[in-house]
């Protein structure tokens, strides 16, 4: 890896973080469980992340203002625009792989 200063490996962390969020912002057909079964975290995994990171530093930020920072709208409205119910076979999927899934994410 380069040599870099903490304050640049900081701000590139940040900026990947940002494209990481502006991304699945955009690509709203992909499910959360879908993230969960491939990936094992999910847009509710970023956002918890992201209020540990807060709280670790002091700063109070509520849930829902975490989950806004990561979906770009509230949860709720997020869900009822773009959340479908998941299939069997994806529920089935997600308890499988529960021991792969984010310790942070609150799926375990």
């Amino acid at each position: 890896m380069a040599d870099l200063d903490h304050q640049t490996r900081i701000e590139l962390e940040a900026a990947a973080f940002r494209g990481l969020v502006e991304h699945l912002r955009k690509r709203t057909d992909v499910q959360n469980i879908d993230l969960m079964n491939l990936a094992g975290f999910c847009r509710n995994c970023l956002s918890k992340w992201y209020a540990a990171a807060a709280k670790e530093r002091g700063v109070q930020l509520s849930d829902e203002d975490a989950r806004i920072a990561v979906y770009g709208m509230p949860y709720s409205e997020w869900k009822q625009k773009h959340q479908k119910e998941a299939t069997p076979e994806q529920q089935k999927t997600f308890e499988d792989t529960k021991p792969l899934h984010a310790e942070i994410s609150g799926h375990r």
